[in-house]
């Protein structure tokens, strides 16, 4: 029978209790686990709201930090802190962010409206079109049924009343005449 463990309360010993819960949690209390995650999660999005502005990069990078305190949880020692073994990871998982947010500023484009998408008579889209209306009625029904509809070649030979070996011969004869014909373009 499994021994009960008093219930520690986090205003009665609130120095003590995130690293008395984890040492819980690692024993397999769910229970302590849940508290100390929903504790842990609210004291995360405190320290990374002065680093981060953006809502939905901020509730990223604490769900980023709860997955890596979860993995890594068997490396906290019970008898140690806990909170400059949660803060190291966190330290860790904000620079991960930062370093992946400069990455992509240094390529990406911010503008204020979006730009205007106009047609152009001969786009790829229109000769993609005049390639598959160019093909003979039985490869473009092949290739429509495997690449636009995404149906298992067995299936698209079953509706068009061929094997599948023949069904796969059309289709890449339609694939050759389409790789051919928009080259030319």
């Amino acid at each position: 029978m499994r021994e009960t463990q008093p219930r520690l309360n986090q205003e009665e010993n609130p120095v003590d209790w995130r690293g008395v819960t984890m040492g819980r949690a690692q024993e397999g209390d769910e229970e302590a686990y849940r508290a100390l995650l929903a504790d842990v999660a609210a004291l995360l999005r405190r320290y990374f709201s002065k680093h981060i502005r953006e809502v939905q990069d901020l509730e990223d990078v604490v769900q980023e930090t709860l997955l890596s305190i979860h993995r890594g949880r068997h490396t906290y020692d019970p008898s140690r802190p806990f909170e400059p073994w949660l803060f190291a990871i966190a330290r860790n998982v904000k620079s991960d962010h930062l370093r992946r947010l400069i990455s992509r500023q240094s390529w990406e484009i911010l503008v204020e409206e979006q730009p205007e998408q106009v047609a152009q008579p001969d786009t790829p889209i229109d000769a993609l079109g005049d390639a598959l209306e160019s093909l003979p009625e039985s490869q473009r029904n092949a290739f429509r049924h495997l690449k636009i509809d995404g149906r298992s070649v067995e299936e698209a030979a079953a509706i068009e009343g061929t094997t599948p070996g023949n069904l796969r011969v059309r289709a890449h004869r339609a694939y050759k005449s389409i790789r051919e014909r928009l080259t030319k373009s």
